[in-house]
């Protein structure tokens, strides 16, 4: 068995500053990582959101060891197609809402918890979903999940946090209408269902919560998680047994299908967020990318 590589004391530091947390916490951040022996080639607050993947880009063709992202679960989703496959390590900063990413990997959720995780942790190869050619961190879903994070207004989510988003929830409830589900397996297998929601995980958080027990970050596999049913009162129960961390009851509730492949159809299409961000659309061809990202965890 082969050393584990050290690790990289240098590193590229790039902040969302319109994440809930990042303009606050921008300088302390710079501050901390310099103290705990990180020296910084660069550091860049970001304010704009289109500037976030050119700046990643740069640090990492610039050859820097590690880039140090800092930001919610979309901004970290799209920085790793940056990292696929490179020889730079991807470190996080947890600044958003839900921060699925980090609690899948265990990071710990305060600043100076993650910044003694990239000084003293270690690096751990793991595994991204693929949908429709591009990379995501840790969980995409189609139902009600895109409506909320189309909807959102920015002012509740910075302010309120998690309690925003649970209120905005309640109000698209009742906008929100079920959908036929079409899952064609890599082996040829194709089930069809009335649905109400839908999940496709790399790892068990969701929204913050953990929702999909058997993902795993490094199974090699993904996990499409399926709501069933046309009444709404079936995605509430779901909601209590996840919330209630109640697996018996949340197995109930669900059909879980696990491939290395699939295509997924709705009837009507409809959007998908990935890591809470509206970016994809059904019909979708989705896999998973295994061991390509090193990323920094706690040791």
């Amino acid at each position: 068995m082969s050393a584990e590589k050290p690790i990289p004391r240098e590193a590229v530091l790039v902040v969302n500053a319109r994440s809930r947390k990042g303009r606050a916490l921008f300088r302390r951040a710079v501050f901390s990582l310099r103290e705990a022996g990180i020296r910084l080639r660069s550091a860049h607050a970001v304010r704009k959101t289109r500037d976030l993947i050119p700046t990643v880009k740069q640090a990492v063709r610039s050859g820097a060891p590690m880039v140090i992202v800092g930001g919610g679960d979309g901004s970290l989703s799209s920085a790793v197609d940056e990292l696929v496959d490179r020889d730079c390590v991807f470190a996080l900063l947890p600044l958003g809402t839900a921060n699925s990413f980090a609690r899948t990997l265990g990071i710990p959720l305060d600043l100076d918890g993650a910044i003694r995780t990239i000084a003293t942790g270690r690096r751990r190869r793991v595994d991204l979903g693929v949908i429709d050619g591009d990379f995501y961190a840790n969980s995409a879903a189609i139902g009600l999940s895109p409506l909320i994070g189309a909807t959102v207004p920015h002012g509740l989510k910075r302010w309120l946090g998690r309690v925003g988003y649970l209120l905005w929830a309640i109000r698209c409830v009742f906008r929100f209408r079920p959908f036929r589900l079409i899952v064609e397996l890599e082996n040829g297998e194709r089930h069809e269902m009335e649905a109400l929601e839908v999940r496709i995980a790399n790892g068990p958080y969701h929204g913050g919560v953990e929702v999909i027990d058997a993902a795993r970050v490094d199974s090699g596999e993904i996990v499409v998680q399926a709501v069933p049913g046309r009444a709404r009162h079936r995605l509430l129960r779901n909601w209590l047994a996840v919330l209630a961390r109640n697996r018996a009851w949340k197995r109930q509730t669900v059909i879980d299908f696990h491939a290395r492949k699939l295509r997924l159809e709705t009837d009507p299409p409809l959007p998908i967020s990935i890591d809470g961000e509206v970016i994809g659309h059904t019909p979708a061809a989705v896999e998973v990318a295994e061991g390509v990202i090193e990323v920094m965890v706690p040791a």
